[in-house]
């Protein structure tokens, strides 16, 4: 949270002050003529931000006391109990064979951490710990695989069912239910994530990278064996939440569930596998178990408890924020602002949305920037550029996360260098590099609307299908390597391809789709042809 929290805060309350009537009338003369207002007195600022609907008290702090909280400590129950290091052998079990092996298994760790913790930071720290050093010690730069780590954990806060409190926030704000939120982020979720693990691929390839040895790895079966039950809680919340139970009772059956999968594994180690190796039960030995499991309970109390406080004071604060919005009417004067820079041009605006959210990102945590960057330019987008309204929702969500991986300051960017030993500038420039999905998806949701909202199935399938093609190609000519190398000219025609995939014109697409697919296939048999000329 820090201090950029509190001076931002503290700037929106000296706004509502700053006018002719206000509290702080002399502050009306730094302001320019479109964000004047009449000011209020301290009165009527208090009433808004500390009794009204849209304060300190409105529906962000509300969903972080309701729903948020609940999963959060669903996701402490599993963190205590061992999930993580489940997820993360998992991951090594599955990947780390293949080149590039480790930063492999950081993407898929991170999706799988991400899935139940919600936070960036919190992913590179915990799976990075882990992944970063194995990444070094196979070949790939500090400053790389520090960066591999932070976009894939950015990864974890676009991924169902938590992404980060979103999912709760934008059910509240659009009257979408929350399983319809979690459905159609699946699939954006999954391109990301295999955009950075491309990424990821070409750069082992190139640097001809092996993967890791059997004998350093550990095996699927015995990985499943010691960590199965982790599995059982993800099922009862999608089952819960397929079936339309709230997600306040699906998040406590959850947690219930952890319980009781885990009480019952440490059980039947006790009663039946340790009696058969010779440790007969005791009074005693139960009674140490049972308090170990008392002592398991309240570390993932406190340790839900201490990660929800964090989102809490990120929404009070921008319930500040959001206040002080809706009393001096600012949301329209921005949204009136970004209409005239942009020209009425929509891809312009959507720049301008993106550089505003990496402002906001310099002093306000994830959730906090989606909620402040909905309410300025939420309304522009919807009424001026007939976006669907999930759909701007989900753009503005998305490039809300473009802090935690865009310099100057990219906060999993510094986690990830930390833990690597690089530089924090270059390690952000390197994760800003793999995480290219971040800004490409949301474009492809609005061109494309048909992958959010629905459609007839063959246009899905084709919607989805360039979708892959285009991250696949242009990834591809970003690191000017695929099944091979790939010389300038190929490289310079995926740029036009791939805009004419986003233009919303079935010829264009199929054109564009046509030279992406001439290109890769070029590239392949370039690759074989030199393979077999190759001597020995």
């Amino acid at each position: 949270m820090g201090l950029g929290l509190t001076v931002i805060g503290a700037v929106f309350i000296a706004y509502a002050f700053a006018g002719p009537r206000g509290l702080l009338p002399g502050l009306s003369d730094w302001l320019p003529g479109i964000l004047g207002h009449r000011g209020y007195t301290e009165m009527r600022v208090v009433g808004q931000l500390y009794l009204g609907q849209e304060g300190i008290f409105g529906l962000p702090l509300g969903v972080a006391a309701t729903f948020v909280f609940m999963f959060v400590l669903f996701g402490a129950f599993l963190e205590v109990t061992g999930a993580g290091k489940f997820f993360i052998d998992l991951a090594f079990a599955a990947t780390g064979r293949k080149p590039g092996g480790p930063a492999k298994a950081a993407v898929i760790a991170s999706a799988g951490m991400g899935s139940i913790s919600g936070s960036a930071i919190a992913n590179v720290v915990t799976t990075g710990a882990f992944t970063i050093p194995l990444m070094k010690k196979l070949g790939y730069k500090a400053k790389q695989a520090g960066g591999i780590e932070a976009a894939a954990s950015t990864g974890g806060q676009i991924t169902p069912p938590l992404m980060g409190a979103g999912a709760f926030l934008m059910a509240e704000y659009t009257g979408v239910p929350y399983i319809e939120i979690v459905t159609v982020s699946i699939f954006p979720a999954i391109l990301y994530l295999g955009t950075v693990y491309l990424f990821v691929h070409i750069a082992a390839m190139k640097a001809g990278m092996r993967g890791m040895t059997a004998a350093e790895l550990p095996r699927v079966r015995s990985v499943m064996a010691a960590g199965w039950q982790f599995l059982v809680p993800l099922v009862v919340l999608l089952y819960l939440l397929i079936q339309g139970f709230s997600p306040m009772r699906v998040g406590f059956w959850a947690i219930m569930s952890v319980i009781a999968v885990a009480g019952l594994r440490a059980l039947v180690v006790l009663a039946v596998i340790e009696p058969m190796r010779g440790n007969p039960l005791t009074v005693e030995r139960a009674a140490t178990a049972a308090w170990a499991g008392v002592m398991v309970i309240g570390r993932a109390l406190s340790l839900g408890a201490r990660n929800a406080v964090a989102v809490s004071i990120a929404c009070a604060v921008a319930g500040i924020i959001v206040g002080v919005v809706g009393l001096t009417g600012l949301g329209l004067k921005f949204s009136s602002m970004m209409v005239a820079l942009s020209g009425g041009n929509l891809v312009l605006a959507l720049f301008l949305v993106l550089i505003a959210s990496l402002i906001l990102g310099l002093g306000l945590p994830v959730t906090a920037a989606y909620i402040v960057l909905i309410v300025l330019v939420g309304p522009a987008l919807q009424t001026e550029f007939g976006i669907p309204l999930l759909i701007a929702h989900l753009v503005v969500f998305w490039y809300s996360q473009d802090s935690n991986v865009t310099p100057p300051v990219a906060l999993a960017g510094f986690a990830g260098a930390a833990i690597a030993g690089s530089k924090p500038m270059e390690t952000s420039l390197q994760a800003w590099k793999y995480a290219k999905g971040l800004y490409l998806i949301p474009l492809f949701m609005v061109f494309n609307p048909e992958i959010i909202m629905g459609g007839p199935l063959p246009v899905l399938l084709w919607t989805g299908a360039i979708a892959i093609l285009a991250l696949v190609a242009f990834a591809a000519a970003l690191d000017g390597w695929l099944f091979g190398p790939m010389d300038l000219v190929s490289r310079a025609l995926v740029i036009p391809a791939t805009v004419a995939i986003f233009w919303p014109d079935l010829r264009v697409e199929v054109a564009g789709a046509a030279v992406l697919l001439l290109v890769l296939a070029l590239n392949w048999w370039l690759a074989r042809r030199a393979a077999r000329l190759r001597p020995g």
